[in-house]
């Protein structure tokens, strides 16, 4: 059996973005993978729009809970093999030193939690879900087990759309 490989994902509020990835990757590739997620500035809960389709499309939310990215620079914390940003600042800002010296990429979403009026935020949600989903699957779909091998397959998933 090969051991699971932990995978974070980063955004700033991690409210949105990131915890829809973090729930993708559990619920599509928990065999695989064991996915978190934080922000550089948390929002101090998930955004109610991320909990909506998340539990629209059957993924558990009992994990979703916003918090500080300084929680996995801990040496206490578990040793990520890969980080992933999945917004610009977060991608743009000086991040902690990480245990273990992780590999990292950039998948840019765009936020959907700037959305406003309901019928915005549920499409913003759905849309980020959509190409979340696309590239989590493309991800699972590469083949072997070790990431350093796979960096740039990883890296250009962050160009689908």
């Amino acid at each position: 059996m090969v051991e699971r490989k932990n995978v974070l994902f980063l955004c700033t509020g991690n409210s949105a973005r990131s915890i829809l990835a973090e729930g993708l990757l559990q619920h599509l590739g928990g065999a695989r993978y064991q996915a978190f997620s934080a922000g550089s500035k948390p929002a101090g809960a998930p955004h109610r729009g991320a909990l909506a389709i998340l539990a629209e499309k059957g993924i558990d939310t009992g994990f979703a809970h916003s918090k500080s990215w300084d929680v996995f620079a801990s040496p206490a914390a578990p040793q990520m093999d890969l980080i992933i940003t999945v917004c610009g600042n977060a991608a743009g800002e000086v991040c902690p030193v990480w245990p273990g010296h992780p590999n990292n990429a950039h998948w840019g979403i765009d936020d959907p939690a700037a959305a406003s009026g309901e019928d915005a935020i549920r499409t913003a949600f759905a849309t980020a879900y959509a190409r979340l989903h696309r590239r989590v699957s493309a991800f699972l779909a590469l083949e072997g087990d070790d990431i350093i091998t796979k960096m740039d397959a990883i890296r250009a998933i962050g160009d689908m759309e």
